[in-house]
Formats: C-alpha cells, sequence, structure tokens
C-alpha cells in the first residue's frame, strides 16, 4: 500500500513576475521507494516538497491521501477543514514525515543532540538509542554535545538528515540537501542519506540530475508551459 497517493493535485501562487502554478497528474509514493524530483531552479521542485510536507495546503486535489497504519487519511479533506483540520495535519506531520531542509534549518539554541531529538520529542517517541545509532552511522557522534553555529555546512546537513531519520518516519522529505557544499561532500551527503533512510519512502528534490543518475527508479521532471495564465510545471515522470 502506498504512503501518499496524489491524483490531479495542483498548486497555485501569485509571484513578482506572475502567476505560478505546479501540477502533478498522478504520484504515487511507495514503502521504501526512491524518488527524485528534478529541473531547473524555480520549476517549483521545493513547493512540491513543501505540499507533500504538508507545510502547503494545495489548490486543489482529486486524491491526496496518507496511508497510515493500513488507513487512508484524506489529506486534501483536512486542509479543508480550516483549524481542526490543521492541528490534524500538524499531528501527521509531526509523526509520520521527516524533513531535510537546503541549509539544514537547525535551531541555534539547541545542542546537535537537542536538534536530533527534537522530531522524537514532537512524535512523542523518544529513543536515544536511536540518536546513537544514526550519529555514529552520520559520523556526528562527537559533535552531539556541540552548538549548530560551530559546524561547518557539510556537519550541519548531516545532523538535519539524523533529526529526520530519529522519529522513524513513514516518509523523508529532502530539498536541494546537497545544495550548499562541494560535489565530493554532496556524493557523501546523499551516500548517507539513501543509506540511512531505509526502511522510509525518500523523496528528494535536486537540480542536480547527474548527481542523482541511477541513485532512485523513479524520476519526475517538470514540463513547462508559459503563457497568458503565467508559468505552469507539471512534474511527470522522465
Amino acid at each position: 500500500m502506498a504512503v501518499i497517493e496524489v491524483e490531479d493535485l495542483a498548486y497555485g501562487w501569485q509571484g513578482e513576475g506572475g502567476t505560478y502554478r505546479v501540477e502533478v497528474a498522478a504520484l504515487s509514493i511507495a514503502p521504501d521507494s526512491r524518488i527524485v524530483l528534478t529541473g531547473p531552479s524555480g520549476s517549483g521542485k521545493s513547493t512540491l516538497i513543501d505540499v507533500l510536507a504538508l507545510a502547503l495546503a494545495p489548490s486543489v486535489a482529486r486524491r491526496f491521501t496518507l496511508n497510515m497504519d493500513g488507513t487512508p487519511v484524506d489529506l486534501a479533506r483536512l486542509w479543508q477543514r480550516g483549524g481542526r483540520g490543521r492541528e490534524a495535519l500538524a499531528r501527521l506531520r509531526a509523526r509520520l514525515i521527516g524533513y531535510v531542509p537546503q541549509t539544514g534549518g537547525l535551531l541555534p539554541y539547541l545542542s546537535v543532540e537537542g536538534n536530533i531529538a527534537l522530531t522524537q520529542r514532537l512524535s512523542g517517541r523518544p529513543d536515544r538509542a536511536r540518536i546513537a545509532d544514526l550519529a555514529q552511522r552520520l559520523e556526528i557522534a562527537d559533535l552531539l554535545p556541540r552548538m549548530p553555529e560551530s559546524l561547518s555546512v557539510g556537519q550541519r546537513q548531516r545532523v538535519a538528515i539524523a533529526r529526520a531519520l530519529a522519529h522513524r518516519p513513514l516518509l523523508v522529505l529532502a530539498d536541494e540537501p546537497t545544495a550548499s557544499v562541494d560535489p565530493v561532500r554532496a556524493a557523501a551527503i546523499l551516500d548517507l542519506l539513501f543509506e540511512a533512510s531505509a526502511g522510509s519512502a525518500l523523496v528528494i528534490a535536486s537540480h542536480d540530475a547527474d548527481g542523482l543518475a541511477g541513485r532512485a527508479p523513479l524520476r519526475l521532471s517538470p514540463r513547462i508551459t508559459t503563457g497568458a495564465g503565467g508559468t505552469t510545471a507539471v512534474f511527470v515522470p522522465c
């Protein structure tokens, strides 16, 4: 059973340069799947990641469901319910989704260990052994007492990966996780991300199609059209 199923989903917004719209005709994210969203900067990859992360409400969705313990949850309907629906979405996000932002997004007032433990705390599933295991696998065990300001960019990304995986989510979403590092470090970070996320579905947004070649069986790339109605990016398998 798919973790998330999408059919005729779209998100539109008004930007400085006009009207923009991201569309997905169909997408099924299975457990343990590996999916890459590719395309140039500004094509809507990060927007789609945020919609899948339940951070942005889709403008329209014929189907947008999450399967939790064999029970499908209608995410589109929850968005329509207002405050109570958003509270339910926040609980689902905290429990079932791990997110790796472009620049790590670590909280500056928490130690490395505190940042990693944050997702466990929010989901109500503390597990110090899990933190220790991830820190060892991601080669950041000696960094646990340190504060984010003392870390390199690559170290921050590894901490962000550990935080995204600490609560054993069903779905891991990574938005340009190697955008701020050199090619050698980028390859190492991707290797760690793919290895450490075993057991979770993984979706990565990246403009570096070559660096991800062969890593994921499904790649979605946007077909972009610009006209009187604005710019539309429709993500399709490539």
